[in-house]
C-alpha cells in the first residue's frame, strides 16, 4: 500500500519528506534473495536502487547496470558502458546518422547498439556527462603523470 510523503527529519527550520512504499512478497525467496543480496546494507536501499535500475532498463532496453571501478553505471548488454559511447559519438563530425554509423564502426557496434545508448543518454545526460567528465579528468591526470616519467627517465 503506498502513503504519501512522511516526513523523516523535523526541525523548527525544515522539514525532510520521504515516500513510502510497502511491500508484500508472495514468495518468501524472493525476500530472502532481496535480505541476503542486501547483505549489511540496507533492504529498503537496495530493493530501491534495483527498481530505479528496473525502470530505466524496462524503458531502455539492450541497457543493463554493471558494477566497476567508476561505479554502478549503465552499460549496453552486450557491450560497453553508454558513457564511453557517448564518448565516441560526441567525437565524431557530420550529421546524427553519420556520427552514430561512426561511432558503431570505431566500437565494433551495430548501428541501433549506438542508438540504445544515445537514448538512455537523452534521458540521463547529467549522469552520463558527469562519468564522460570525470574519466577525461582521471585520463588526464595519467597523462600528466606519464610525461613527467618520461622527462625524468630522458633527461
Amino acid at each position: 500500500m503506498a502513503s504519501g510523503p512522511v516526513p523523516i527529519v523535523n526541525t523548527k527550520d525544515y522539514a525532510v519528506f520521504m515516500t513510502t512504499l510497502s511491500v508484500r512478497f508472495r514468495d518468501d525467496e524472493t525476500y530472502a534473495r532481496l535480505r541476503e543480496r542486501a547483505g549489511a546494507s540496507s533492504i529498503s536501499g537496495l530493493a530501491e536502487r534495483l527498481i530505479a535500475e528496473g525502470l530505466r532498463m524496462d524503458t531502455h532496453p539492450g541497457v543493463v547496470f554493471r558494477d566497476g571501478p567508476a561505479g554502478r553505471r549503465a552499460a549496453l548488454t552486450a557491450g560497453p558502458d553508454v558513457w564511453e559511447i557517448v564518448a565516441v559519438v560526441r567525437d565524431q563530425r557530420g550529421g546524427a546518422q553519420h556520427r552514430v554509423a561512426a561511432a558503431a564502426e570505431l566500437l565494433g557496434l551495430s548501428s541501433a547498439q549506438v542508438q540504445v545508448a544515445v537514448r538512455y543518454y537523452a534521458d540521463f545526460t547529467e549522469e552520463i556527462d558527469g562519468l564522460v567528465t570525470s574519466n577525461q579528468e582521471a585520463a588526464d591526470r595519467e597523462l600528466a603523470r606519464w610525461e613527467n616519467e618520461q622527462r625524468l627517465l630522458t633527461s
